[in-house]
């Protein structure tokens, strides 16, 4: 076992971990049910509180895996009283929170650990110094940003929420009242500068040029990874998908379209992967790591 306290033993257990910084973040551990088979991170979206992976974490945690969830800096249990005037940005959110999570979460013995990353979660990984301590990741809804990639009616209410609302709302509240707009939980203003930056590129960060250091890092991933997207994903579909994992390019990674209604899932989109009548795929993915194994 690893540095992992006795209480984390119990089946879900709340847990306070410190970024690289020693900001607090907020944490849940789901034991594995009976012998470990492996540990599993959960990397989450942007602006979703790790309460949202609740059910996948308790599934996998039947299946034999100890699983953690945790919150970014300024979401969730980890969000400071008001973002108003509150400093974090996505590279915090990975080179401080997702970087520390790891080193805390990895197992010190021949246990293997996986991660299962969403829309964000899948830009975090090549982000960090230790991402060779996973054997191996599945993502889910992950995608380049770009208007461009998505539908034409999508398209048109991201523009308009980048050029118009979002500048609107910032500049009253302070912040991404992304809660205001139905779409998650409020976001850091660095956050928001940021994500409006790369979304305006067709490859994300790999295109900004104040920021080359960014596909280096990618380069260095050689972890397998598993990409799968919805077709009725407007956020990310499999196209983004594509231009957003070419910076992964060292990396055996593979992609799966997956069309939910032919499936028998109904519709998924891009925050469908994690409800309940999604489950089939949470069992795909416990598979694929199991095969990684043998």
């Amino acid at each position: 076992m690893s540095n992992m306290p006795a209480a984390a033993l119990l089946l879900a257990e709340k847990l306070e971990l410190r970024a690289a910084d020693g900001y607090p973040l907020s944490a849940m551990c789901y034991r594995a049910r009976g012998p470990e088979k492996a540990r599993l991170l959960v990397a989450g979206a942007t602006g979703v509180p790790q309460g949202f992976y609740r059910r996948f974490a308790e599934f996998a945690a039947g299946q034999g895996y100890t699983v953690l969830t945790f919150d970014y800096r300024g979401v969730g249990g980890s969000a400071p009283r008001t973002l108003r005037g509150f400093e974090a940005s996505f590279l915090d959110w990975a080179y401080l929170d997702l970087k520390a999570v790891i080193e805390y979460f990895a197992p010190s013995d021949n246990t293997p650990l996986y991660m299962v990353g969403h829309s964000y979660g899948g830009h975090a990984l090549g982000l960090v110094p230790n991402h060779d301590k996973f054997a191996g990741v599945y993502l889910f809804g992950v995608g380049a940003g770009w208007h461009g990639w998505m539908p034409r009616l999508e398209r048109l209410r991201v523009l308009a929420m980048w050029h118009i609302v979002g500048p609107i709302v910032t500049r009253w509240k302070g912040r991404l009242a992304w809660s205001k707009l139905g779409m998650g939980e409020d976001l850091p203003m660095g956050v928001y500068h940021q994500w409006k930056r790369w979304c305006s590129f067709p490859r994300y960060f790999f295109d900004d040029p104040e920021v080359p250091e960014i596909a280096d890092g990618f380069a260095t991933v050689r972890t397998p990874i598993l990409a799968l997207n919805a077709t009725d994903d407007l956020w990310a579909p499999p196209l983004s998908r594509d231009a957003f994992m070419s910076g992964y390019r060292n990396a055996p990674w593979h992609g799966v379209d997956i069309d939910p209604s032919a499936a028998g899932l109904g519709k998924l989109g891009h925050m469908g992967y994690f409800r309940p009548h999604a489950q089939p795929l949470w069992t795909r993915a416990l598979q694929w790591f199991e095969g990684l194994g043998r």
